[in-house]
């Protein structure tokens, strides 16, 4: 691990990347992420190794699927999308010009962010549209595409990342955010949990670490402070937890509570933020249900809980169905079968265990259904939506624990959506992510009223009959909360990450996914695919490989492989 002292040079460097990267024209930039792509193309099996090592899982198991869908993949995935981007600008076109235009309630501009490349088309069925905020005119959003990167007189700035401890993409897209989103140099100090990935992602950034304006680091806690206070770091990009958002904005001394108060924060540098929250998975169902509609939600939800162990940001934690529902009882019997017979893993993240045990203890009457015995499975039925100091309301479980809410009222499908979308609003803390799962017949008779009722569900990312955490795989679509956080109540975080297009963060609401109501072959990123590893190992390297001569039959196998999960 790296000291400060030692990093000296480093910063040095960076600063005179950093004045470098704003005078750099723009082919030299989109040149350099065909550089990466071929880079993270070699590193991306050492890159899966290792991540398989941090979290305990055989690299030829399903389970290290993940690791190469949310590591490699969506890094190589992210380049090709920017380098269209800025292939569109140089021609004195738009990526608007490339994308389906629609209109959302509330006078809102949509944009159909995916599929975005020919090679999205691998995933058939599934869609993101990025949202304007209210008011934003296609003008205003072009004029802001890349704005960043246009401007040759802005001034140089050196931007810390504090990667994740959890998805190993989530860091190395960062990069990308601060370069070509903000023109920004980067330095990144990985997550202690993490930091076993740091020549993997040194390799895949090699292009950019020999340009000297990207450097990777591990470190502990107080590398972290260090570099925060350092002169050479302009502004600072954190991945984690409102605690340690609040610690590095306010401090952690007597006088934290009086300076946020005041609003006079410790930190003046600007700061930018993804900090996860308590994720609602909505469920909609209606009369027509039959037994096998009520295990396949389970099973959808099963994986949202489950994929990466549980230490995900997006992890649904609440599921929300209708008391009133005559199949309820059923379907949280089928949640609780599909939690207990998915393939085992470690709960390798730190806490794990503390956190299911806080949980146990305020819920005794508490499911425990297998697992890492040092954090099990737990499922919690009948929460009361009217408690709002309900501790899985309040605290990110981060592990495999879900509660369920039984709303009472109507069961009919407008009036439970209506009370469900209050419900996760007012009592759920954080709006990072939200699902709902809904039959696609009884989308379209809700018409009009289904759509209102997505725009008031305040979320940065909804996934629709697809589990939000596939859009971190959809480079077009934006990543971050709602807007409208402040330093002082930040909720899930500040600001926006990913955005492929390059839109101007303050242009952007959300991004709303949409996928298959019945999904088949069983999708890449459920736990309980079979093939995933070998899937997911062959749409690397076919999003990596630029030659379609070469790439299509790679394509070709890793969509067979995929009918065979």
């Amino acid at each position: 691990m790296a000291t400060i002292a030692e990093l000296e040079p480093t910063l040095r460097t960076l600063r005179a990347g950093a004045e470098h990267w704003v005078r750099m024209t723009m082919p030299e930039r989109r040149a350099l992420l065909r550089a990466i792509r071929a880079a993270a193309l070699e590193a991306a099996p050492a890159w899966v190794e290792a991540a398989c090592a941090v979290k305990r899982i055989d690299p030829h198991s399903p389970a290290a699927g993940e690791e190469w869908s949310s590591g490699p993949y969506a890094l190589i995935s992210a380049t090709s999308a920017i380098e269209k981007t800025l292939g569109l600008l140089e021609k004195g076109r738009s990526p608007l010009d490339e994308v389906e235009l629609g209109t959302a309630p509330g006078g809102r501009t949509t944009l159909k962010v995916f599929p975005y490349l020919t090679k999205d088309l691998v995933l058939p069925g599934y869609e993101a549209r990025l949202w304007l905020r209210p008011g934003v005119s296609l003008d205003q959003a072009r004029r802001g595409i890349a704005r960043a990167l246009r401007d040759p007189n802005r001034p140089a700035r050196v931007t810390l990342v504090l990667g994740a401890g959890n998805i190993t993409g989530i860091p190395a897209l960062d990069v990308l955010t601060a370069l070509y989103g903000e023109a920004s140099a980067v330095i990144v100090k990985l997550n202690p949990v993490n930091s076993a990935i740091g020549d993997a992602l040194r390799a895949a950034f090699a292009p950019l670490i020999e340009l000297g304006v990207v450097h990777i680091t591990e470190g502990d806690h107080e590398l972290g402070a260090a570099l925060i206070a350092h002169d050479a770091v302009d502004a600072v990009h954190i991945t984690g937890s409102k605690h340690s958002h609040d610690a590095i904005v306010w401090g952690t001394d007597a006088e934290a509570a009086k300076r946020k108060k005041a609003g006079t924060p410790l930190l003046t540098k600007p700061i930018t933020s993804e900090l996860g929250g308590v994720g609602p998975s909505i469920v909609v169902p209606e009369d027509g249900w039959t037994s096998e509609n009520v295990d396949e939600i389970a099973r959808a939800i099963a994986t949202e809980r489950l994929h990466n162990s549980g230490f995900n940001c997006v992890a649904t934690q609440i599921v929300v169905i209708p008391a009133a529902w005559q199949r309820a009882d059923e379907f949280v019997e089928a949640l609780k079968r599909r939690l207990a017979e998915a393939p085992e893993r470690p709960a390798y993240y730190p806490g794990a265990s503390s956190r299911q045990l806080a949980t146990v203890t305020v819920h005794p009457e508490a499911s425990v259904l297998g697992g890492d015995p040092e954090a099990p499975r737990t499922l919690v039925d009948h929460l009361d939506p009217e408690k709002a100091d309900e501790h899985l309301f309040t605290v990110e479980a981060f592990g495999p624990v879900l509660g369920v809410v039984r709303l009472p009222g109507s069961r009919e499908p407008q009036a439970f959506l209506d009370a469900a979308v209050r419900f996760a609003n007012d009592r759920l803390v954080g709006h990072l992510g939200a699902g709902i799962h809904i039959h696609p017949r009884t989308r379209e008779a809700l018409g009009e009223h289904f759509d209102r009722a997505v725009a008031e569900l305040h979320y940065g990312t909804i996934g629709i009959n697809a589990w939000t955490g596939t859009v971190f795989g959809m480079p077009g679509g934006s990543w971050g909360a709602y807007p409208g956080n402040t330093l002082a109540e930040v909720g899930s975080g500040i600001g926006v990450v990913h955005n492929a297009l390059l839109l101007d963060p303050e242009h952007v609401e959300r991004t709303v996914g949409s996928g298959v109501w019945k999904p088949s072959p069983t999708p890449l990123w459920f736990v309980d695919n079979r093939t995933a590893h070998v899937t997911a190992r062959r749409l690397t390297r076919f999003a990596g490989i630029d030659s379609w001569v070469i790439a299509a039959p790679i394509g070709a196998a890793a969509i067979d492989s995929y009918r065979k999960g």
